[in-house]
């Protein structure tokens, strides 16, 4: 097997590029990020319909980007598998914090590769890690104010450290947005760089010229770094590193055929190379990582071969900027334009103003200047509420926002933090009013994410999101101080108009959009009660982002009503509120629930409640049963609709798999009454009748589904696992002679994990007269996958054997074989 590893030397040998400045040096950078689409209620996001099949966006960019570039292929020509290349040991990178969070939940084979390239990327460039930090959730920090701005490099900064272990040297800035306060800060918070476009300088000079050269239409040579001194001229003045990214190659990349192929890419590369003899230069190009796989589907394989293959076939040292900056610090200065950004011409209004950047054709952003002056009116409230109420639970309330970040990333941190930062020893209730505090101030931060302004309209899902956070922060103020600003804030959104008739304006956006995705303590409460009619919860479980402990709990059935009634108590994960509940859930047929909650008042009144309720049960009645839920908990009510919407569909599925049995089974019977006659059609490549093929299709599929979990089930059983198998070849031949198509989601998850496991215990099994057979059951499931065309993805199963692989230097004929199945050359 090929281990790849890029250590460029010169052709003769002579001298190290790693360790001084010659030649030509290569580094291209992506900037990776997504905005936080958790609901502010739950932590935790939601199902997104736009993104399937996957359940939402960033699972799927996951899927097409991220994992991709960790475990990029290298394909010989008939897309066999030569090697397969972490990506992120080679690129500069920076992940957004939320982003990075997001991976190390959600895949954290993943995430632990991006960590340990940065490892190895420091091993290979002298300690100079490819990861550099975001300012923390994508804010223009030209446009926040100044101690927002601190908050956000000091909460990327230590966001960084808790991934990677080690202090970062740059800084990526939301939209490259810069100007020299913002300059000063990142100075004082020890960022030695960023990166900037090239349309972003005014005039450099070398720091043995007197004379400026104009530079603002982006000629700027980016071959070179610069030094922006704060004080343009005066060199002893502090000062902040720039690299300035090669503009038309890094546009070709995002928009054009620049990653076509690496050999294409090296070549457009090549064209950047300055022919003056110089002794070292950097072609460094950026662009947003999701390009690399999600937005040009395939091309992290072109950026695999090129680091490994293309560069170093030229003698080009693969390089990041800090390791650069190490080998050739800047000899040139630079003045940077007032206030930039990458994506707007003019200047920052993309985030505040109707300059056309981002518009939608006739569709207009006049609802970007209101939407900004609505927010920074709430975080002038807030910040009033914050000092006022803070410096009664705070030493200092800045300080102690300023290290939040530690109980961001780790809820355990949440006593040792208050120790440190208390006024004096806190109480319960204080407790709470400090952690409701720091949160109101987080999102106070992200309310002002950039993407809520990077598009055409308001009440895109990135617009909503923003005011979701400022609704969740403007709540917090109130719970803590009384004071209550929702009506002066969302009358000043009535000045944001949207295009879209039914919402007019910002403050319908919020009324329709928000304030429904607003979730009470009492609403978790239904939604546990509701959802364990149909589920065994534990004695503790988690639910979203609370813990929920049942207290008691008790169901009774009389004919087709169920009616449970419990105790319970919630404790939200982020604040620590906990609220103790009793409820009764009436479950009388199909979709028709009935749920009531109340606080909690004592043993006495709850046994009182139980037992009234049952009794009315008891006697026959739903109606009754109803009525005295009402009498005991009063009118409020939930149902079926007040589940949150993952929960609630869950259950909507279980519902219908009565009736969908039913169907399945009456399918069944036509397919098998005129089976004669769909073979006599197909035998004659004659135009089936659609519902003979679709009886045909759902039989089939029904088979399928019911096999492949029983073969699931018996996996280990090793004769009934064979009998299973060769009932699904069966099918598989059957489908294909009706020509069938098996568009079954589950099937397909079934089938991947069973060749996942099996691959599993054949790379594990140490008893060779054991593994033989295993293989070749595993070679079945690999070709019945191709045989019913289910679509099932085999690539984490190739990534596992291409590793098992490196490590095998001999392979029987059996695992070549099998190697040869995953399409990996031995």
């Amino acid at each position: 097997m090929t281990s790849f590893d890029v250590s460029t030397r010169l052709s003769d040998g002579s001298t190290d590029p790693l360790e001084t400045a010659i030649g030509v040096y290569v580094t291209v950078h992506g900037h990776f990020y997504q905005p936080p689409r958790e609901n502010p209620y739950l932590d935790a996001i939601e199902r997104q319909p736009s993104a399937a099949p996957f359940h939402d966006w960033n699972e799927r960019i996951h899927y097409e980007c991220y994992r991709p570039n960790a475990f990029a292929r290298v394909l010989n020509e008939s897309g066999e598998l030569l090697g397969i290349v972490n990506n992120f040991e080679y690129l500069s990178f920076n992940i957004g914090a939320t982003l990075m969070s997001w991976i190390e939940r959600h895949d954290v084979e993943v995430y632990q590769r991006i960590v340990e390239a940065d490892r190895k990327s420091c091993e290979r460039l002298n300690g100079h890690g490819n990861a550099i930090a975001q300012v923390y959730n994508h804010i223009i920090l030209p446009l926040a104010n100044e101690r927002d701005k601190r908050t956000q490099i000091r909460w990327g900064k230590a966001d960084f450290r808790s991934h990677f272990g080690r202090d970062p040297e740059g800084m990526w800035l939301a939209e490259t947005a810069i100007d020299y306060p913002t300059v000063k800060a990142l100075i004082e918070e020890g960022i030695k760089f960023t990166i900037l476009a090239p349309s972003q300088a005014e005039r450099c000079r070398a720091f043995s010229d007197a004379d400026w050269q104009e530079v603002g239409g982006g000629q700027i040579d980016p071959t070179r770094p610069y030094r922006c001194f704060l004080n343009p001229g005066d060199h002893s003045s502090p000062y902040l590193d720039i690299f300035f990214y090669d503009g038309p190659i890094s546009r070709d990349m995002g928009f054009d055929t620049a990653l076509s192929s690496s050999h294409h890419l090296a070549g457009r590369l090549g064209q950047a190379v300055r022919g003056d003899h110089r002794p070292t230069q950097l072609i460094s190009v950026a662009t947003d990582g999701e390009t690399f796989g999600h937005h040009k589907g395939g091309t992290e394989k072109c950026l695999a071969y090129a680091f490994i293959e293309e560069f170093p076939r030229r003698d080009w040292t693969v390089t990041n900027f800090a390791h650069y900056l190490s080998l050739n610090p800047p000899t040139w200065e630079v003045e940077l334009k007032p206030v930039t950004a990458w994506s707007c011409a003019h200047g920052v209004d993309r985030w505040q103003e109707n300059c056309g950047c981002g518009g939608g054709g006739e569709w207009h952003q006049h609802w970007r200047r209101p939407l900004r002056d609505s927010l920074d009116w709430l975080r002038d409230q807030l910040i009033r509420v914050y000092e006022e109420e803070g410096k009664k639970l705070f030493n200092d309330p800045w300080a102690a926002r300023d290290e939040y970040i530690q109980v961001i990333r780790d809820r355990g941190n949440l006593s040792k933090f208050l120790a440190k930062h208390q006024v004096q020893k806190l109480g319960n209730g204080e407790r709470l009013d400090a952690v409701r505090l720091l949160e109101m101030q987080r999102h106070a931060l992200l309310m002002y994410t950039s993407c809520g302004w990077f598009f055409e309209e308001l009440s895109r899902p990135e617009g909503t999101q923003i005011l979701r956070y400022a609704a969740r922060a403007l709540e917090l103020a109130g719970d803590v101080s009384g004071i209550q600003l929702e009506k002066g804030f969302t009358k000043r959104l009535i000045s944001a108009p949207s295009n879209v008739d039914c919402f007019k304006n910002g403050a319908e956006v919020y009324r329709q959009l928000v304030i429904p995705a607003q979730i009470s303590f009492e609403q978790v409460a239904a939604h546990y009660a509701i959802s364990s009619l149909f589920t065994s919860y534990a004695r503790e479980e988690r639910v979203y982002c609370y813990t929920a402990n049942q207290l008691d709990y008790q169901a009774q059935r009389m004919g087709s009503v169920t009616l449970a009634i419990g105790q319970l108590q919630l404790t939200s994960e982020i604040t620590r509120e906990s609220r103790h509940f009793i409820f009764a859930v009436l479950h009388l047929c199909g979709w028709d629930f009935y749920c009531c909650i109340q606080p909690f008042t004592g043993r006495r009144s709850y046994t009182q409640v139980k037992e009234q309720v049952f009794e009315t049960l008891a006697q026959g009645s739903a109606a009754q049963t109803i009525l005295k839920m009402n009498q005991t908990f009063g009118e409020a009510a939930y149902s079926l609709q007040d589940l949150f919407a993952e929960e609630r569909h869950r259950m909507m599925q279980l519902l219908s798999q009565e009736t969908l049995t039913r169907l399945d089974q009456l399918y069944t019977q036509v397919y098998r009454d005129n089976y004669g006659v769909l073979m006599a059609f197909h035998r004659d490549e004659l135009p089936v009748p659609r519902e003979l093929q679709v009886a045909a299709e759902i039989a089939i599929g029904h088979r399928l589904l019911l096999t492949l979990r029983s073969l699931e089930q018996d996996m280990d059983e090793w004769n009934a696992s064979l009998m299973h198998l060769g009932q699904l070849e069966a099918i598989a031949t059957e489908a294909a002679h009706l020509r069938c198509q098996m568009q079954q989601p589950e099937a397909r998850e079934i089938l991947q994990r069973l060749i996942e496991r099996s691959l599993w215990m054949v790379l594990n099994e140490a008893d060779l007269k054991t593994v033989e057979p295993q293989i070749r059951r595993l070679e079945r499931l690999v070709v019945l996958n191709g045989q019913l065309g289910l679509g099932v993805s085999i690539a984490k199963s190739q990534e596992a054997f291409y590793q098992w692989l490196n490590h095998k230097p001999v392979l029987s004929s059996a695992m070549r074989e099998l190697a040869a199945r995953f399409a990996i050359v031995v």
